[in-house]
């Protein structure tokens, strides 16, 4: 298919409007498709929690919220995709009313995948792409999928990697009650040990081993977290040694960003912290079980300093202490 003519595309919308490490792994879209036309517009529909993502991404122009528009009818949500010169969508994340709006607000180019009916008719270009079963990364299939605006090909991961060094910069300052938490005389390592039921998880007690292993005059530790995983970590915590620095539900997720953009390397599974430490180019190491559409080769962190460990099974059992601690140590030398 032939590029597609700037002056025919002005305002491109990306839909994705599931969670936080989705919608990093989104943004190497955009800054691609921007690259690709400097002058178009290009919006964002997300959720009310991963704004904080779209907005330190300065390829994206716009961020749309779902979690406002959502709810109303498919002639309201129409009326708006008109309102904002919308004339191309990418179903990255199908919801059939917004598919149905896109088309009754007459927008030209409508792009979904095959595997969802509704955009037989709701769509106008179709991709044959199942997630579940591809051999691309996440965010490779998520440019693939983007082919009807003149993606002629798909970027390596070490190219995808260095899309987001010029391209995501927190949209905050980093609050001086955080900023003065980390040190310069040491490396300030993030463990954000839970993935809110979005990844398999390390055990618990191989994150305490792993903190003693890590040698107090080289390392600080910060444990981070949302507000209900704060109230998991009661009886954790005091297990620790008293030199780490629990911050784990007291931050909004604009701080977290900042944060995390601000220390120097983050371990975590496969969950949205990890995907944000590996966009802001800092030390990452993810840990993944080996089981297809939720392992490495789907959702590995990209970035210049990101990293992963890959199970054996479908549990992350046969990743050992001293395997993270060698990979951790390492950042340090």
């Amino acid at each position: 298919m032939a590029l597609i003519d700037n002056k025919q595309i002005k305002h491109i919308l990306i839909n994705r409007i599931d969670a936080m490490g989705d919608v990093v792994l989104q943004l190497p879209t955009c800054i691609y498709l921007k690259q690709l036309y400097p002058d178009v517009t290009i919006s964002m529909l997300g959720r009310s929690y991963t704004k904080p993502v779209v907005d330190a991404c300065k390829a994206i122009d716009h961020f749309i919220n779902y979690d406002e528009i959502g709810p109303l009818s498919t002639n309201e949500i129409a009326a708006i995709f008109k309102e904002k010169g919308i004339d191309a969508i990418v179903h990255e994340f199908p919801k059939r009313h917004i598919a149905e709006a896109a088309k009754k607000a007459g927008v030209n180019l409508r792009i979904g995948t095959t595997s969802r009916n509704y955009h037989f008719f709701t769509c106008n270009r179709l991709i044959r792409l199942s997630r579940g079963k591809s051999d691309l990364h996440e965010a490779q299939q998520n440019i693939y999928l983007c082919k009807p605006l003149g993606v002629t090909h798909v970027p390596t991961l070490g190219t995808i990697a260095y899309y987001y060094k010029d391209n995501f910069k927190p949209s905050i300052e980093l609050p001086a009650r955080f900023k003065d938490q980390l040190t310069n005389d040491k490396f300030n390592l993030i463990i954000h040990s839970k993935s809110n039921g979005n990844g398999r998880e390390w055990d618990m007690d191989r994150f305490t081993a792993l903190i003693k292993l890590l040698p107090a005059d080289k390392f600080r530790i910060f444990i981070t977290g949302s507000e209900k995983e704060h109230e998991l970590f009661k009886t954790w915590i005091p297990q620790l040694p008293a030199h780490v620095i629990d911050l784990s539900g007291k931050m909004s997720l604009n701080e977290l960003i900042a944060f995390i953009y601000n220390a120097d390397g983050l371990l975590a599974s496969g969950t949205g912290p990890l995907h944000v430490a590996a966009a802001s180019g800092i030390h990452t190491l993810g840990l993944f079980p080996i089981s297809r559409s939720i392992n490495a080769t789907r959702w590995a962190p990209l970035g210049i300093k990101a990293e992963h460990i890959e199970s054996d099974s479908d549990t992350l059992d046969s990743i050992s202490v001293e395997m993270v601690f060698d990979r951790i140590s390492d950042w340090v030398k």
